[in-house]
């Protein structure tokens, strides 16, 4: 455990009403006392009170908040200075908490701590951080629930229930010259596990939906030059993010806009129009294009509905999940072959059919993201782990006939379950997990 004192600013750097700055640490009660005048507040509450320099020189005015350990954030005894948030005030602070021996935390540092403390586990960790990050009502929905253990708890039921099994396999390795062992591995162990190995599978066939939700659903616009793409994107987006202009090809790259759509992050890209071209930078485009098509969630294949048809309109027709004719407001001549209707009509320009597909990408993304009874998997890192510790398991179901090979694949999938919350140190893992947090959390 770390003995060193730590203090940073746990609300957003710059000038604002109010400042809270953070401390924590073994030096903690201290380091207060000697900041203030007056007693020290008693535990959880607020009190008024004046910040002082050593040389008794006054910092600021403001809300000194006590927490005693274990019973803080941190599990260790903390503070809390709410402060007027000018950044002399803020830097005369600080100044004041370092010489008095504390340090500026490190990013991620007091959640940390918390962990280390026993305070949440490693779910629960990742939870919060996906709280300060939500965009969309769905993200901080999904985090709240990660915060508040529901992951914790789905995993470490798994871990008991394979407990028991693995106490099970060991009890016959202590009989080894009894007959019938893995028979009667086979009827004790053998439908543990294969329930088990259900559970983590149907666990994993969610169509990554928790990273859907975490990271945002993928919209890509594909189409030919010129259909109005980029017109599209701006009047989904609600602002100028693309150049439109009416030379074919302007969009060379890749042009991304984060939105929210009905309460979920979508990423939505315009791509460069899909022709046959002798331009190596508009070659490249098209290239790109068309990878983008294949990796998004949804593909919106997008047509000039005033145009004729042409053969450079086929993949548009092989790649989309629905397809939209544009420029619904000038005369309409477009015809598919196989008579084959579009699926929406709009008009960039004055808003003609915007609603409706605004309306039908919600549906869809609120379909593909809908709930579940599991809490979703919201990670690569608990992916991996879940994905690690069912391969052991179908493993140790055909190795039922030895129980030392059963038992070690049974220790194999606790281990992995372990890992997700952190009851096994992996300290690469925490310092990649905590890391990514601001200073002040």
């Amino acid at each position: 455990m770390a003995a060193d004192t730590i203090f940073a600013l746990a609300t957003p750097p710059g000038r604002s009403g109010v400042a809270v700055m953070r401390l924590s640490g073994t030096q903690a009660g201290a380091i207060v006392d000697a900041t203030i005048t007056g007693r020290r507040p008693p535990p959880r509450y607020a009190a008024l009170r004046q910040i002082q320099n050593g040389d008794g020189t006054l910092i600021d005015e403001g809300l000194v908040l006590w927490f005693a350990g274990p019973h803080s954030f941190t599990g260790e005894d903390s503070a809390e200075f709410q402060i007027h948030g000018g950044p002399a005030v803020i830097e005369a602070l600080a100044a004041r908490l370092s010489e008095l021996g504390a340090r500026l935390a490190e990013p991620g540092e007091f959640t940390r701590r918390a962990f280390e403390h026993g305070k949440l586990d490693l779910t629960e960790a990742e939870g919060l951080a996906d709280l300060i990050d939500a965009e969309t009502s769905a993200q901080r929905e999904q985090a709240l629930a990660q915060m508040s253990g529901s992951l914790r708890a789905l995993y470490e039921d798994w871990r008991q229930r394979l407990i028991d099994v693995l106490a099970a396999i060991e009890g016959e390795i202590d009989f080894p010259d009894e007959e019938g062992v893995p028979e009667q591995l086979a009827r004790t162990a053998g439908p543990i596990l294969a329930a088990l190995a259900d559970d983590l599978a149907g666990h994993l066939d969610d169509d990554r939906r928790g990273e859907r939700i975490r990271d945002g659903f993928s919209i890509a616009i594909i189409g030919p030059p010129n259909a109005g793409k980029s017109s599209l994107l701006n009047a989904l987006a609600r602002r100028d993010a693309a150049i439109v202009t009416e030379i074919p090809g302007t969009t060379r790259d890749i042009v991304e806009v984060r939105m929210d759509l009905g309460g979920f992050a979508v990423t939505l890209a315009d791509t460069a129009g899909l022709r046959e071209t002798e331009d190596v930078v508009e070659r490249e485009g098209v290239k790109r294009a068309l990878t983008r098509a294949d990796s998004a969630d949804f593909v919106i294949g997008l047509l000039d509905g005033g145009a004729r048809w042409n053969q450079e309109m086929t993949p548009v027709l092989e790649k989309s999940d629905i397809i939209v004719f544009g420029k619904a407001d000038l005369p309409a001549a477009l015809t598919l072959p196989d008579s084959r209707a579009p699926d929406l009509s709009v008009s960039a320009r004055t808003g003609e059919g915007m609603g409706g597909l605004e309306r039908r990408l919600s549906a869809i993304v609120a379909e593909r993201l809908s709930k579940r009874e599991l809490p979703a998997l919201s990670r690569i890192r608990h992916r991996r782990s879940v994905e690690a510790a069912r391969d052991a398991l179908v493993r140790a179901q055909q190795q039922l006939f030895d129980p030392e090979l059963a038992g070690e694949d049974v220790r194999l999938a606790v281990r992995a379950l372990e890992q997700l919350t952190g009851r096994i140190d992996v300290e690469h893992v925490l310092d990649a997990i905590f890391s990514r947090f601001c200073i002040g959390k």
